[in-house]
């Protein structure tokens, strides 16, 4: 983790999204840009939200394990620049990777643009930020785990933090990266309240989460708990390995708080496991933390079992518990959690 650089960005923000026409923006309140030469002020602009769609009676209504579909979108962040090596500053684009309940046989891997399982929703949203010279592809497994269980999973690649960035990832982005995860839960909304959108009415605008890994967690604890980036929208928050995002000291976890499930290997030299228990400490309950006994930084979280196992578990249990509120998941969370040898769970609540 590297020490933050300033953001930049100017405008009037909007989104766009490669399958639809434009889409209006709700503008969640956050950091200036310090490196601005004249930020924009702070604004809220409310996009109109589709009613929530009847839902079938529970006897006939599908259930999990569900068959996911696979979509990508580009979001197009018009009030903020970003700055490639050897270009000229350019909008700041956010290209999607999007899981979701589609239809057809549960045991199949991603279905590109498979057809939206409309019956089961509308169904609880997950904003997941990848870590610092990755890209969302490497938690495939993962976040196809969160959509199998029902729930939506969009994944942007950060412009300058992922693997493939022009010129080499840039690690001082990350102080613009809370607000393209604020960005794309606007345009995921947007999307699903616009009726000749693909995802038209599959967003519950009411049950929504943030999660990352590394630099992402970072990002997602920011996004959750910073009170310079805080989105208020946002109703629970998985952080993986992440820490508190360097340089802006805004972490005073505004009240009210989303609940919180901090993972943590303990053999991470990457992101030492201090640097959690730091902001897990400061976190008013409910709160998790859930301890990888041995596990390191990226493999718990991409294909090492029996730890990935245990997180896909674990957080699909909490995601239960505070998103759709199902009987018995937070037992299910704390027995998942405790594997003698493997992982230990803490809870405060």
């Amino acid at each position: 983790m590297l020490p933050a650089l300033a953001a930049a960005g100017c405008g009037t923000a909007s989104v766009a999204e490669t399958v639809s026409p434009p889409l209006q923006p709700v503008a969640a309140q956050a950091r200036p840009a310090s490196a601005s030469p004249s930020p924009p002020a702070s604004t809220s602009v409310t996009a109109p939200v589709k009613p929530k769609p009847e839902r079938p009676a529970a006897s006939t209504a599908p259930k999990p394990p569900f068959a996911v579909g696979e979509r990508t979108v580009t979001f197009v962040d018009h009030s903020r620049l970003v700055r490639f090596p050897g270009r000229a500053p350019e909008p700041r684009t956010l290209v999607t990777v999007i899981r979701y309940p589609a239809q057809g046989p549960s045991e199949s891997t991603e279905v590109r643009d498979g057809e939206p399982l409309r019956g089961a929703g509308p169904f609880p949203l997950v904003v997941f930020g990848h870590g610092f010279a990755v890209t969302p592809a490497y938690y495939a497994r993962l976040l196809r785990a969160w959509a199998r269980a029902g729930y939506i999973v969009a994944a942007p690649v950060f412009p300058l933090g992922n693997k493939n960035a022009p010129g080499g990832p840039d690690e001082s982005d990350i102080v613009n990266q809370p607000r393209d995860m604020s960005f794309v839960i606007t345009g995921m909304l947007a999307a699903s309240s616009n009726r000749h959108a693909f995802f038209a009415g599959l967003v519950d605008p009411r049950r929504i989460a943030v999660s990352g890994q590394s630099d992402g967690g970072e990002t997602a604890l920011a996004v959750a708990y910073d009170r310079f980036y805080l989105d208020r929208r946002v109703d629970a928050a998985i952080i993986l390995s992440g820490a508190e995002l360097p340089g802006v000291g805004g972490f005073d976890f505004p009240s009210p708080s989303p609940p919180l499930l901090a993972s943590q290997g303990t053999a991470d030299t990457i992101n030492e496991p201090k640097y959690t228990y730091q902001f897990f400490d400061l976190a008013p309950p409910p709160k998790y933390l859930l301890k990888l006994l041995g596990a390191p930084h990226l493999p718990p979280y991409t294909y090492e079992q029996p730890q990935l196992g245990i997180v896909e578990r674990v957080t699909i249990a909490f995601l239960d518990h505070y998103l759709k509120r199902l009987p018995g998941s937070l037992s299910r969370m704390l027995a998942a959690g405790r594997v003698p040898g493997v992982s230990t769970i803490a809870t405060r609540s």
